[in-house]
């Protein structure tokens, strides 16, 4: 390909851009911002958790009308779990992760020049940039943004006069994530069709890394599901503002019956929980992908199971739409149909057991190299594990009816999908920060913001498990009117200290991330020893990421440590005479491909 490439103006670089590079940070920089905004948000709503009747000069002067005096007003505390709720899952976890890692590491990972579509690249995510303006803007009306969850099931959210989110705020909403699904179903078709078109010469599927397989996969489920939530949004759209009831029967508000009828909330729930719950997969096997590549490069040691991590990849990717209905096990669900939900939910706990077990056998005996990446990745582990025990409880029907809505479930999808996927996001761009910007971040500080996150993260959802199970209720703005819960209020006070801990420990990570931008230690081609293609491409950025022709692959990503076998002279020494072995080795004679 031609390095004489036309000159780029700023716009061209860095606003409209087709370089997936650039994307890739587009959507870093755009989730991060996003990161800060729901962060912000539970640090408002777990002070009025905790000090229900105290005033705060702080609420005062965020809030503005939607408070008293300092103490925030019902509406708006279901408001801000509804917007923070919305950004985590959809803007950071989503757009953030997906965006930027598959966006970075497919064409790089994969020997290809680019996406297969540039522009297509470009419009998913400016689509995704205008949905954020849109969610945002809803914060600034009258009468508040949404209020009725992220999960917005009808009534609730069908009828604009039941309460002052449901009015333009819950449209502002719907539309954003309307314009939300477009994007994401641009970039993953994308994904899809670079991952089968454009690998390079001798990058087999079986050759991949694993991060590639759980970006394909990932793009596969969002391919399938996400269209389910847009006809939902549709449908919901089309009930609040042109009369229909899709999801609206015999309705009474303040005595008033309202001419609906014929329709079913519970079609709304599977509708969204269709999405809901593979949407939990889409933000998580990014994670686990990359935390697969990240565990075997720092252990110096193959991933253990290649073929079985891929297998159980699919089976979560398959079982986690056959799930939807363990949601809904208090909306008077056929039992039968509820043991059915049981059986598909509990069966999704053998493939995430056989990734949990490869990872640890992978660390087992490795030569590790403990860097914030590498805190992250094993961190991710321990609370995929943690949070996805408390699964087994919640995904059978029997159990589920004692701690629905309760906090139990609030700590355990948080353990399981928020904070690790949120590690799976810090991991990679702790390993991942040389190649997008050619600096180092600063090591100390990563060991700082890895501790006090993870404290803060086990301080914040372990008590509430236990809380949970006490029966406290979730989305009460205050739990004062309940006499029966005074004993866990200083459990309460004890979580939310540890949230503004962990609020606190991200501004270190926001700090080292951009000051290394501008100030970081220059890196090396390839800082970590890895064996992956996107270390072989210069470290400053060439528009088709390899000067002349594209690389040839001759092995699998996993060839760490290899040693030469009992019966050869050289025994115990490194075939290649490294620890790594990169994809473009050619394979010596007599060596066998792992």
């Amino acid at each position: 390909m031609s390095n004489h490439h036309h000159k780029e103006t700023f716009i061209t670089k860095y606003v409209f851009s087709t370089d997936h590079k650039m994307i890739s940070k587009q959507y870093l920089i755009t989730g991060i911002f996003m990161g800060i905004i729901g962060v912000f948000m539970s640090m408002l709503f777990r002070l009025q958790i905790a000090w229900p009747d105290h005033s705060f000069s702080l609420i005062e002067a965020f809030l503005g009308h939607h408070q008293d005096s300092g103490v925030m007003t019902p509406d708006i505390y279901l408001a801000l779990v509804t917007i923070h709720g919305t950004i985590m899952v959809f803007f950071v976890l989503t757009a953030g992760l997906s965006g930027t890692f598959s966006n970075l590491l497919i064409p790089l990972q994969i020997g290809a020049r680019d996406m297969a579509s540039g522009f297509l690249n470009m419009v998913s995510y400016w689509l995704f940039f205008l949905s954020s303006v849109i969610m945002l803007s809803s914060l600034f009306i009258e009468a508040g943004p949404a209020a009725a969850g992220w999960t917005i099931y009808p009534p609730l959210s069908a009828l604009p006069q039941a309460i002052p989110g449901s009015g333009m705020g819950m449209t502002l909403w719907l539309i954003s994530m309307a314009i939300f699904i477009a994007s994401s179903l641009l970039g993953a078709l994308n994904y899809i069709v670079t991952v089968l078109n454009l690998r390079t010469i001798g990058m087999k599927m079986t050759r991949l890394p694993l991060t590639i397989w759980a970006f394909f996969v990932t793009a596969i489920i969002g391919v399938v599901s996400f269209p389910v939530l847009l006809s939902a949004a549709l449908l919901l759209i089309f009930d609040r503002s042109f009369g229909t009831s899709f999801f609206l029967s015999d309705i009474f508000i303040q005595g008033e019956v309202l001419h609906y009828q014929g329709g079913s909330p519970v079609l709304f729930e599977h509708l969204f929980w269709f999405l809901g719950h593979p949407e939990v997969y889409i933000v998580l096997l990014p994670a686990l992908g990359i935390t697969s590549e990240i565990i075997s490069t720092n252990s110096r040691k193959p991933i253990f199971g290649y073929r079985a991590m891929i297998g159980s990849i699919i089976a979560i990717a398959f079982l986690s739409t056959i799930v939807w209905g363990h949601h809904m096990f208090v909306s008077g669900m056929n039992p039968f149909l509820g043991s059915v939900f049981t059986f598909t939910t509990l069966l999704i706990a053998i493939p995430s057991a056989v990734k949990a077990f490869n990872y640890l056998t992978t660390l087992w005996k490795g030569n590790l190299q403990m860097n914030p990446a590498m805190l992250f990745s094993i961190g991710l582990v321990s609370t995929f594990i943690s949070g996805g025990l408390t699964g087994l409880v919640l995904g059978d029907s029997a159990l589920d009816i004692n701690v629905h809505d309760t906090y139990f479930v609030v700590a355990h999808f948080h353990l399981v999908m928020g904070v690790s996927a949120i590690y799976g996001m810090f991991a990679g761009v702790y390993h991942w920060f040389p190649k997008m910007y050619g600096k180092m971040m600063n090591k100390t500080l990563g060991y700082w913001h890895f501790w006090l996150t993870a404290v803060a993260a086990y301080g914040v959802f372990f008590p509430m498990h236990f809380i949970g199970l006490a029966g406290l209720p979730r989305r009460y703005y205050a739990n004062t009117a309940f006499p029966l819960f005074d004993d866990v209020a200083d459990v309460n006070v004890v979580i939310t200290l540890f949230a503004i801990l962990g609020g606190a420990a991200q501004l270190i990570f926001l700090a080292n991330f951009f000051i290394s931008i501008y100030k970081g230690k220059k890196a090396a081609q390839n800082p970590w020893r890895s064996n992956t293609l996107e270390w072989t491409t210069p470290v400053e950025h060439i528009h088709g990421n390899w000067p002349g022709e594209l690389p040839t692959v001759h092995r699998w990503p996993y060839d760490y440590s290899k040693v030469y076998g009992e019966n050869h002279e050289n025994q115990g020494e490194y075939v290649h005479g490294e620890d790594f072995v990169p994809q473009i080795v050619p394979l010596k004679d007599g060596e066998e491909e792992s």
